[in-house]
């Protein structure tokens, strides 16, 4: 028996997974005393919001100086009294008791978020008075997650760059590299394959590597001052280009593992992704392209802006000289299904940290939601409504 005559004290969810701004936190404080318990008060609490922190180092003279940059913001604070505080004890019966909670979350959060520098986070706090005795906590800690849609027209729209680059070996001129890549959206969801467009023109004369990554950027913010941490989430390598040579990426496969979504509207921290194409150049710097991602938890939907993207994925081939789909589109999985998914295999983390020689991240930074649900994949049988016309002659490829 523990001192004080409490047997135990938790909290319990009424339902497990991630929530999302606007619903019901609810729960129950779980007590159970030994003997008649004498309590002043009983109180939960919710709290939520984002932290950011790190140090930095400097020289003053033969000194050495750190700064410390610290933010916070806060999204939920609520508190409920569940035996209130009149003066008097309360006398509460030895044996099991419940006391139940509920919370309305405000209609807007910040996705939960775990990185080096800073984090998102949320959680219920249960604490118990007692005259003359320490105050007795408990704590439930929730995930939130805040739907990002991409079925929205900045999302669906194209994206597209080139870049050129001459190659150079000490001071001698090998040529020029030029490089263009499109994607037919920018928005897409964990799981859902990226098939990338690419035009790699090698008129130097070594031959030149090109390469695509998708890079998470983690970006935190204090006191005017930014931090930076980037990971490589997934990649592709082509083959290599000769010299005089030229090769066509006619929608190279590239598959966006289980990461975390976005997160865009925080004042103290940010998750971009972006796609960046490379060209490794032999004793020259590599030339990049880089292009924006938004990674959401929403997939396509099978009706209304699907029709648009089919259409406008159509044209889009016709752009690039392609004429016709390369192969059928798959269909995007659900975000539940793909963190779920690698969480039944091998028993490890749903979300691996990703690892790279050049940019690495120490400790967990995704949220892991095992229920979180949202409506099925989209149907993929739709007919183009603009077909191509047999007599269009695609153009040539051009940077």
């Amino acid at each position: 028996m523990r001192p004080g005559g409490v047997r135990s004290f938790a909290l319990e969810l009424e339902r497990g997974g991630a929530y999302r701004g606007g619903e019901l936190l609810c729960g129950r404080v779980l007590l159970e005393a030994a003997a008649p318990l004498r309590v002043r008060a009983l109180e939960v609490a919710a709290r939520g919001g984002a932290t950011t922190h790190w140090l930095q180092g400097r020289s003053v003279g033969i000194n050495a100086v750190s700064s410390d940059f610290t933010a916070v913001e806060t999204y939920l604070r609520r508190r409920q009294p569940l035996l209130r505080d009149t003066g008097e004890t309360t006398t509460l019966p030895a044996g099991r008791h419940e006391f139940p909670f509920s919370f309305q979350l405000p209609p807007t959060l910040v996705t939960s978020f775990e990185g080096k520098h800073g984090s998102v986070r949320y959680c219920i706090k249960a604490t118990l008075h007692r005259p003359w005795v320490p105050a007795r906590r408990a704590k439930k800690v929730f995930t939130v997650i805040e739907p990002v849609d991409i079925n929205t027209p900045t999302l669906l729209a194209p994206q597209a760059g080139a870049r050129e680059k001459i190659a150079r070996s000490w001071y001698s001129n090998r040529g020029l590299v030029s490089l263009s890549a499109k994607i037919d959206r920018k928005g897409y969801t964990p799981g859902e394959v990226i098939p990338v467009f690419a035009e790699i023109d090698n008129s130097s004369t070594r031959p030149v590597l090109p390469r695509a990554v998708v890079v998470q950027t983690q970006t935190f913010m204090a006191r005017g001052a930014r931090k930076q941490k980037h990971a490589v989430v997934a990649s592709l390598s082509g083959e290599p280009v000769g010299p005089g040579q030229r090769t066509l990426w006619q929608g190279r496969a590239l598959r966006i593992p289980p990461v975390g979504p976005s997160i865009l509207h925080c004042r103290v921290l940010h998750v971009d992704y972006a796609l960046k194409v490379c060209v490794d150049i032999p004793g020259t710097s590599k030339l990049l392209l880089e292009l924006p991602l938004v990674i959401g938890t929403v997939p396509l939907h099978p009706f209304g802006s699907r029709s648009s993207s089919v259409g406008s994925h159509a044209s889009f081939l016709l752009d690039w000289g392609l004429g016709a789909l390369p192969e059928q589109p798959e269909a995007p999985p659900e975000y539940s299904e793909v963190v779920a998914g690698d969480a039944a295999a091998g028993g490890q983390s749903p979300l691996p940290l990703p690892q790279d020689s050049d940019m690495s991240l120490e400790g967990p930074f995704f949220a892991y939601i095992q229920e979180f649900r949202y409506r099925p994949p989209p149907l993929y049988s739709e007919e183009d409504p603009n077909p191509a016309s047999e007599a269009m002659r695609p153009r040539s490829m051009t940077c």
